[in-house]
């Protein structure tokens, strides 16, 4: 396995459970499918089979204590995305006190722009392989955005109650930082 510097040995992670080969790639990020009616390149699954998006916020709450997260398959690089796109959500929520002031920050965090590996802004360089053409970086590029929209649509469910107020119990995760990145 490839460690980038950040990734250092840890056997207390969870790990992805999608580990299937012959999953369309771009930029090494597999495009797993998605229980999603939101519009992208991710195939579609079946709406009672766990997805990726599933499995971030289920291992968000342990996942998020560690400074080291080794890859063990495809799969975890994009787990790994996703855990942290999780804080910047959470972080964006820490003070909305509705659900419906949440949902417009959430909304305002799914405008802004995405980049990809080898763009400024891209918060694990050496995670993902850069682009070999614009067509990739465009496939990698929606699929984020996609994948982004459907675990900020789930998280709002999480982090809300039914009444509308914030759930604490996941709205303190908000304070930690996941494998020492910081989103400046």
């Amino acid at each position: 396995t490839h460690l980038i510097p950040w990734l250092k040995r840890s056997s207390q992670v969870y790990h992805s459970s999608f580990v299937e080969e012959g999953i369309t790639k771009a930029c090494g990020c597999p495009l797993l499918p998605l229980k999603s009616h939101i519009k992208g390149p991710a195939p579609v699954s079946e709406q009672d089979r766990t997805d990726i998006v599933d499995e971030a916020i289920t291992f968000f709450r342990a996942n998020v204590f560690f400074t080291n997260f080794p890859i063990k398959s495809p799969a975890d690089k994009l787990l790994i995305y996703l855990t942290f796109y999780i804080n910047v959500a959470l972080k964006r929520l820490e003070g909305c006190r509705t659900l419906a002031v949440g949902t417009k920050a959430i909304i305002n965090l799914g405008l802004e722009d995405i980049p990809v590996p080898g763009e400024t802004g891209f918060p694990f360089p050496g995670l993902f392989s850069l682009p070999s053409s614009q067509e990739e970086a465009d496939l990698f590029r929606n699929y984020l955005k996609q994948v982004r929209e459907e675990t900020s649509g789930r998280l709002l469910s999480v982090a809300y109650r039914a009444n509308g107020t914030p759930n604490k119990w996941w709205l303190a995760f908000a304070k930690r930082k996941f494998i020492n990145v910081v989103l400046l």
